[in-house]
């Protein structure tokens, strides 16, 4: 099966990389193959063209952005949504993981 990238979007690319390693680890467990990372917003353009990208979450604060992304990322055949409020403020990498893996389905 091949790597899935999963591209996690906040305001500057911090606050998601606890929730990565979570998520990594996760996908480590069960024996999933993901490239999982987080970029600011920011970043998402140059990291859409460098690296594969099957999903972009974007952190709840960053939700009114979800239109500006929308049209790049169907461009980019990405599936894209927002991660869950109460799961990104538990930092439930599981949960966020699941996410990610439905979009992809």
């Amino acid at each position: 099966m091949a790597t899935k990238g999963i591209m996690l979007v906040c305001a500057a690319g911090m606050s998601t990389s606890m929730l990565v390693s979570k998520m990594k680890k996760a996908a480590e467990e069960r024996g999933i193959d993901a490239d999982i990372f987080a970029v600011s917003a920011s970043e998402v353009d140059a990291k859409m063209g460098s690296r594969p990208v099957d999903v972009m979450l974007l952190g709840p604060q960053v939700r009114y952005m979800k239109t500006k992304f929308e049209e790049k990322a169907a461009k980019n055949n990405i599936a894209i949504d927002i991660i869950n409020m109460q799961d990104y403020g538990m930092m439930d990498g599981e949960k966020v993981l699941d996410s990610a893996l439905a979009l992809m389905e």
